[in-house]
């Protein structure tokens, strides 16, 4: 391309379900203002389909093409950027791939690709000088990759977290505020379009997981393997930990966060910055911003050293939001941006210096089961003064039929030495059932 052409940029886009139809719909209805931005057009040439024959909601733009071939688009020279949003791992890493081979610039969504295998792309997108751009793999709408990769560079980011999935924070809203067991708001959440037949991802942490990897790498400049982080979901999570959350003035949310951690004194590793991130639920104070993020929406909050808090909320999915962010995308590569796929210069990106998530320390809220026997209490305190965890606050429920439920709060531990004390518990057969506990975030 040359800088400051009035050629227009062609694109061709695998993938045309749901964010694919609502980019054709922006293309059309934000033309006008696509030439203001960048002083050009931005023409679809071909989508990739699976079936050419299906019946579809969003129309094409006169002289548009349908492909079940995708090395129709790769392979055209007249394309200058392949837009990817047909999801999954295999297929759209080839595609990608072999757009790249032929020259081709990147926008995609692809959270889970970019996740696991994102660092060989990002590597060879580099070596083939080629611009691969991802806002919209993060949280929909919310413009949260370029505000890392662009306008905090001047920071250094201490900490981020953030509500990642909006169909876990729509199941997790409808238990808190209408006071639904779990298999009914999953269910809902599946009938209302919010959550897909299968939601292992989604309930199961993985796709907060795959975003929280993409904000590690931009926040950071460091590889951080999406095995090695600590996922934790919300499936089959009880209504009455939603309840006695709210009694400590606390709600439960699914949580992906990373924060810096220095090395402890005394130790190898002292003075040195270490990452401590994982996907889990958790407490969080009723006061946070977090905690009053409802229904479907996402959050990010972001900690840095010069800027301070900074928080940023908006819509995580759909049509229309996500779709703004593609075009996002498609309009910087028409202005001839000079690729900065990952925020840092160079090839490699050093391995992060990973936390054990065992070593990790927090408050927690812990729920136990127990008979409504003398001691009881005794004992339980025994366990986890054993392992050096003290009790802040202790709430005592009527008879539930299977046990009387037993809810403390604790001064701040390991996760290693509360693990270890609730096997204590289970091993002095104090327990009805296996405690449940979640870590806190913020207090009063």
């Amino acid at each position: 391309m040359t800088k400051n052409s009035d050629k227009p940029l062609v694109v061709g886009l695998a993938g045309f379900g749901t964010v694919g139809g609502g980019l054709v719909r922006l293309l059309d209805e934000n033309a006008d203002l696509i030439r203001r931005r960048c002083g050009r057009d931005i023409v679809l040439k071909k989508v990739l389909v699976r079936n050419a024959t299906k019946a579809r909601s969003a129309q094409l733009p006169a002289g548009t093409e349908l492909t079940t071939d995708y090395r129709a688009l790769t392979d055209d020279p007249e394309i200058d950027v392949l837009v990817e949003l047909i999801g999954g791992i295999d297929n759209a890493r080839t595609i990608i791939d072999r757009a790249l081979d032929q020259g081709k610039h990147i926008v995609t969504a692809n959270k889970a690709l970019l996740a696991e295998e994102g660092l060989a792309l990002f590597q060879k997108a580099d070596r083939k000088k080629r611009i691969l751009r991802y806002e919209a793999s993060v949280a929909g709408a919310i413009p949260i990759v370029e505000t890392l990769k662009e306008s905090l560079t001047g920071n250094r980011i201490e900490s981020l977290m953030g509500i990642l999935n909006g169909t876990s924070n729509y199941i997790l809203s409808e238990m808190t505020s209408n006071g639904m067991d779990f298999d009914v708001a999953l269910k809902q959440a599946q009938q209302l379009g919010y959550a897909e037949a299968d939601p292992t991802l989604d309930i199961d942490g993985h796709d907060a997981a795959h975003k929280l990897i993409l904000l590690i790498r931009l926040a950071y400049g460091v590889h951080y393997p999406y095995t090695a982080l600590s996922v934790r979901g919300i499936r089959g999570l009880s209504g009455m930990d939603i309840r006695l959350a709210r009694e400590f003035g606390y709600r439960i949310k699914l949580i992906g966060q990373v924060r810096e951690v220095p090395g402890a004194e005394g130790t190898e590793g002292e003075g040195n910055i270490r990452l401590e991130a994982g996907v889990f639920p958790a407490l969080v104070y009723h006061k946070f911003l977090l905690a009053r993020v409802g229904g479907v929406y996402n959050a990010v909050r972001v900690d840095a050293n010069a800027s301070g808090p900074l928080f940023f909320h908006g819509r995580g999915a759909g049509d229309l939001p996500t779709a703004g962010a593609v075009l996002g995308d498609l309009l910087a590569v028409a202005r001839d941006e000079r690729p900065n796929n990952t925020g840092f210069v160079g090839k490699e990106l050093p391995k992060a210096s990973i936390v054990p998530p065992e070593e990790w320390r927090s408050c927690y809220y812990v729920r136990v089961m127990v008979q409504d026997t003398p001691g009881v209490l005794r004992d339980l305190s025994g366990c986890m003064a054993a392992e050096g965890i003290s009790m802040a606050q202790v709430i005592q429920k009527s008879d539930e039929g299977n046990g009387v439920p037993l809810v403390f709060m604790t001064h701040e531990t390991t996760a290693r030495a509360m693990s270890d004390a609730l096997q204590r518990t289970m091993d002095a057969g104090l327990l009805k059932e296996p405690a449940v506990y979640f870590r806190v975030l913020g207090g009063a």
